[in-house]
């Protein structure tokens, strides 16, 4: 697997610039439009369950499992991205992920943040 597998974020120039601080420097916050969030929801299959109990007995890291939780991280963020964008925000502060399990099916993975415009100082 390469480093995309293992990784995400945004790339080096993006139209809504999503941080985990409270502010950015170099910018004011002109307008605060409020939470947004992206929301998914991934089952595993059948054969990453049994790889993963199957390694989990002898150890190291389970990297079906890791893949799949970053791809679905990444979705989520996107979504978050898509609905600040469609609120005409360009900057999403203090970003956060929360991950749970969803009623013993698949893992749930909400990527939240405060939508805000920013301008440059």
């Amino acid at each position: 697997m390469g480093l995309d597998d293992y990784g995400g974020g945004q790339g080096p120039q993006p139209d809504v610039l999503v941080v985990t601080t409270n502010d950015v420097p170099g910018y004011r916050v002109q307008q605060v439009l409020g939470e947004v969030f992206g929301l998914t929801v991934r089952s595993r299959h059948l054969g990453s369950q049994i790889g993963a109990g199957l390694k989990s007995m002898i150890g190291g890291e389970l990297k079906g499992l890791t893949k799949t939780l970053v791809q679905t991280r990444n979705q989520a963020m996107e979504r978050l991205v898509e609905q600040a964008r469609a609120r005409g925000a360009n900057g999403v502060l203090m970003f956060r992920f929360d991950v749970t399990e969803a009623a013993d099916v698949g893992t749930e993975v909400c990527a939240y943040g405060t939508a805000v415009v920013l301008a440059r100082e």
